[in-house]
């Protein structure tokens, strides 16, 4: 079907091509998982934490760099979402399980599913929102922020367990780990709309203090990188209800009910 005949807003078709270059950056996102899944199983938790954030890295240029070389392909979105399951659904579950839910029997397990199954619904639901709600905001937490927020809960704690500013261990903070598991999983297949970041246009000019300020949220980020992180994705895991509640308060649509026609990207979830 050529796209003067498809239906609007329907994304166009894609080109059912493999492309090497950002398809290889999506398969070292998957190996980061899966490599968090190892070391989490060998006790290592801090290194699993920290592979799930690297996931995050490679996942957010999957996308930009298919973009940016002309390789979208279904096979791309396809791949990208298989690995999101894996990094930010299996891994993150799995980590804080072994870490801190084990202790709690089947409440443990029962809250790890309740994660792992949020983010599979999340990303279902995203592949089939392509083209129908509004590009800038996310209808229920991204699956990389949900990650963040559970592989952060583990590299804060077991960094500040090391530094000695705490002393309780992963089966100490099992009924916090608990909470904040079940709130990933649910805010991922919630509908409070998230800020996507995808109206930034990063080709465009800005003024110098632009620059200052990067320069210092580097700064900031590389003074301790596990608080910071986490203390940042804590405040975005909350923005949606947020706003949410302040639309609700004005009686403004929702994103996902202002319908924009676009294309899928990948790695955008």
């Amino acid at each position: 079907m050529d796209d003067e005949r498809r239906p609007e807003g329907l994304a166009p078709r894609r080109s059912r091509r493999i492309y090497l270059l950002p398809n290889a950056i999506t398969t070292a996102a998957l190996f980061c998982g899966f490599y968090a899944v190892v070391q989490a199983m060998n006790g290592r938790f801090e290194v699993a934490a920290i592979a799930v954030f690297v996931a995050m890295l490679f996942d957010g240029l999957d996308g930009r760099v298919a973009r940016m070389t002309q390789t979208q392909s279904a096979f791309g979105e396809q791949y990208d979402s298989l690995s999101d399951m894996v990094s930010f659904g299996v891994a993150p579950a799995l980590i804080v399980y072994e870490w801190s839910l084990r202790g709690l029997g089947k409440w443990g397990w029962i809250a790890a599913f309740v994660y792992v199954a949020g983010a599979a619904l999340r990303l279902a639901r995203f592949n089939t929102n392509i083209g129908v709600v509004d590009r800038r905001f996310f209808q229920g937490l991204p699956s990389p922020a949900a990650a963040a927020l559970v592989a952060g809960l583990v590299w804060i704690a077991t960094d500040l367990r090391q530094t000695r500013w705490i002393t309780a261990s992963g089966p100490d903070l099992a009924w916090p780990a608990f909470a904040l598991t079940v709130y990933a999983g649910i805010t991922m297949v919630s509908s409070a709309p998230f800020y996507s970041f995808k109206d930034l246009n990063l080709k465009k000019s800005v003024p110098f203090v632009f620059m200052i300020g990067t320069v210092l949220l580097f700064a900031l980020v590389s003074s301790d990188p596990p608080v910071v992180l986490f203390s940042l994705f804590l405040l975005y895991g909350l923005s949606g209800y947020a706003l949410w509640f302040w639309r609700w308060r004005r009686g403004g649509p929702h994103p996902w009910q202002e319908p924009r026609r676009g294309g899928a990207e990948d790695g955008d979830d």
